[in-house]
């Protein structure tokens, strides 16, 4: 009996290292889909009909959204387990916000646009401080 036991253990020591092995390149495989896969997650003809100073808006909302995200994902990965709530949570979205951008960069390429350059303040003249009137008293009350 004591050899089925211990064919038994090894059999099933063996089972559950197959089966971590497989895990573990499963896991590995879907950490490199990355930026590969980006272009899944978006709709290559929604920026096709978008004029240059709304590809321009939609570039820089895409580019903050981003950086939210990822700002995000690293909080997230300062708690407990936090790098594999991170990914579970966060990085689907990211992905899916760099197909995007993705797109919305080819389109501003093909639209041959330019940034708009900040606008300027125009400059307003300060008045000139009128003269006090002759005869006007002081605040004290004295001349």
């Amino acid at each position: 009996m004591p050899v089925r036991s211990s064919r038994r253990r090894s059999l099933s020591r063996a089972a559950l290292v197959v089966a971590l092995l497989a895990l573990a390149a499963g896991a590995s495989g879907c950490a490199q889909v990355g930026d590969s896969m980006s272009s899944a997650f978006a709709d290559p003809a929604k920026y096709e009909l978008y004029d240059c100073k709304q590809l321009e808006t939609e570039r820089k909302g895409l580019a903050n959204r981003a950086a939210e995200q990822e700002g995000l994902m690293a909080k997230a990965r300062t708690g407990v387990g936090g790098a594999v709530i991170s990914e579970m949570a966060y990085r689907n979205e990211l992905i899916a916000i760099h197909g995007q951008q993705k797109f919305a960069e080819e389109a501003w390429r093909k639209g041959k646009c330019h940034e708009t350059p900040p606008a300027t303040p125009a400059a307003t003249p300060t008045p000139a401080p009128t003269p006090a009137a002759k005869g006007s008293r002081s605040r004290s009350g004295l001349r």
